[in-house]
């Protein structure tokens, strides 16, 4: 068998599991599937995106986060997945959230 090469931080971890320092967690099905929405959250603010608009649509944007209590980046950014994801629908005067 092929040894491994542990660094120093992996080797403190597996004393301690040797020592039977480590527990099970009680519900380790919530636990797992806890993270792996961390891990999706994580993943869906990877990109950046520039646009240009209007300074007047900035400033509308902007006020409506201000009403809202919210930043206007994250404003933006539900407008966007609310379109990207069909929730939109047309009306006389343009969009709107379903």
């Amino acid at each position: 068998m092929k040894k491994i090469k542990l660094d120093k931080e992996e080797k403190d971890i597996l004393e301690s599991y040797e020592r039977g320092e480590w527990k099970p967690l009680k519900n380790s099905k919530k636990e797992i599937q806890k993270h792996k929405e961390y891990a999706r959250n994580t993943l869906k603010k990877g990109k950046r995106v520039n646009i240009r608009i209007s300074a007047k649509y900035l400033e509308d944007i902007q006020t409506i986060a201000l009403e809202e209590a919210i930043p206007y980046q994250t404003l933006m950014t539900s407008v966007l997945h609310e379109f990207a994801s069909g929730r939109f629908a047309e009306r006389e005067k343009g969009l709107t959230s379903q």
